[in-house]
């Protein structure tokens, strides 16, 4: 089967951010969502704020746009409406990779969705212990032959996405001992997880047409990878991130991801390779961020080499500036530093929690304040 890679302004971005809601005086999520969104309105183009797979969530998207702060922009306007709304209700808005304490059995799925009534029907355990959040960064790529060969690249700084992003210490209650706990949830779905290895767009459209023709999937957006093509949109498709906490970090992250796309189509109109990882080394790379995050000691090319990836963060950014700063997001890339230097909000959770005798519901609501703040707190 073909499969056409729409046209798209080269290294253009979008953001979607999922954020759940939780009720004020418990902490506990909360199945406002319908409500919220009828009171919102319906979606029509973009930005817009649409359902989830369970009625604790809500998704805002951003219009696409050239620069990260007007994405991001769009992003804050759209929480704070629905802040506004939620408000009166007694329902608060908070986005992590999971909630501290909540139980995945006690959350309702949202009704009258085929495609999320078929993901349940089939997944069932695994599918209702979905109780997570992420944020995805679409940017767009202007030659298809391009996207592979990104993909490739991107893999090789998963472990720099997923730590910087980790959220998920807690489970239902538990330290789980994982800075990401969502990213080990996530991948027991079974089109979820890394992707596949491809070296042509042949094979790709070969592989979905095997999945379509044995059932696995009807949709293409129903293989769920952690970094996947967006042929509908022209894009790729970064969906590694844990629920991100503030806008702030929202942008340092998003200005990442375009800028990595960025410097690899650069590589490739100067003909140069791509780094590539191999399969193995990927997924141990993912593993050890989910388990260590900003502590992970990560491999680091072909040869086997590791170093911490604070380190290989701190040696990749002057690679980038230049970049950045012909995108216009140099304010949003420095940011990371202060990622950095507060930490990650997997560890300002565990704060919150050490420095409140154990207190989940102080985790909650640390999380509450800085998504209405904005920024680390």
């Amino acid at each position: 089967m073909a499969i056409e890679f729409a046209p798209s302004q080269r290294s253009r971005l979008g953001i979607e951010w999922e954020v759940a809601c939780v009720d004020r005086r418990s902490g506990e999520l909360s199945p406002a969502a319908p409500e919220l969104l009828s009171k919102v309105g319906a979606a029509d183009g973009f930005p817009h704020v649409t359902n989830e797979l369970l009625t604790n969530t809500v998704e805002l998207v951003s219009a696409p746009h050239h620069r990260v702060r007007h994405a991001v922009d769009d992003l804050t306007r759209l929480v704070e409406r629905v802040g506004e709304l939620a408000e009166p209700m007694g329902v608060d808005l908070m986005s992590s990779g999971t909630h501290p304490f909540s139980q995945w059995f006690q959350q309702q799925v949202t009704p009258d969705k085929p495609r999320y009534e078929t993901l349940i029907d089939r997944t069932r355990w695994w599918g209702r212990q979905m109780m997570i959040w992420g944020v995805h960064v679409h940017v767009a790529v202007e030659d298809r032959r391009k996207v592979l060969p990104i993909i490739d690249g991107l893999l090789t700084y998963l472990p720099h996405f997923q730590a910087l992003s980790a959220s998920s210490p807690f489970w239902a209650g538990e330290n789980t001992g994982y800075a990401s706990n969502r990213a080990l949830m996530f991948q027991q779905l079974p089109t979820a997880g890394l992707p596949p290895h491809f070296t042509e767009w042949a094979q790709y459209e070969s592989m979905v047409a095997d999945l379509q023709h044995t059932g696995v999937i009807e949709e293409l957006n129903e293989l769920r990878w952690d970094i996947r093509p967006a042929p509908k949109w022209g894009t790729i498709e970064v969906r590694t991130f844990d629920g991100i906490p503030t806008t702030r970090e929202i942008g340092a992250i998003a200005a990442l991801t375009q800028c990595l796309v960025e410097h690899f189509s650069r590589l490739l109109d100067a003909g140069q390779d791509v780094p590539v990882l191999q399969p193995w080394f990927v997924r141990e790379n993912k593993w050890r961020t989910a388990r260590y995050g900003m502590d992970a000691i990560i491999i680091r090319n072909a040869a086997g080499d590791e170093r911490l990836v604070t380190e290989d963060l701190d040696a990749l950014l002057p690679t980038l500036e230049p970049i950045a700063e012909a995108l216009g997001c140099a304010a949003e890339l420095t940011d990371l530093h202060d990622i950095a230097d507060r930490g990650a909000s997997y560890q300002r959770q565990l704060r919150v929690a050490a420095a409140n005798n154990g207190s989940l519901k102080a985790v909650v609501a640390a999380l509450v304040r800085e998504l209405r703040e904005g920024r680390p707190t």
